[in-house]
């Protein structure tokens, strides 16, 4: 089973959202939808603009709280890296 660390965004270099789970696809569909209530409805953050795979939880749990952690300037950078026109990466994900 793959875990992942996930960053969001509503624009490019709009407001940021960073999350954790074990299905990428049904998770990003779930803020696309707004099905999940909070921070991402409220400022329509659902685009998938980085995403990392783990092979454990805790190990995308170590990463995700680090990165939540970060100022937004490295957020931006890691994004950027391989990202640099913030597309929205969830069709590349729908495999």
């Amino acid at each position: 089973m793959s875990f992942y660390v996930y960053i969001l965004a509503n624009k490019k270099h709009g407001t940021l959202y960073t999350g954790m789970t074990d299905d990428l696809a049904k998770r990003v569909w779930m803020h696309k939808e707004k099905t999940i209530k909070g921070f991402t409805s409220k400022y329509g953050v659902d685009r998938l603009v980085w995403c990392e795979e783990h092979e454990s939880r805790e190990s995308a749990f170590i990463r995700e709280r680090a990165i939540k952690k970060w100022n937004r300037a490295w957020k931006i950078e890691l994004i950027e890296k391989d990202n640099p026109d913030w597309k929205d990466l969830y069709e590349t994900i729908m495999h």
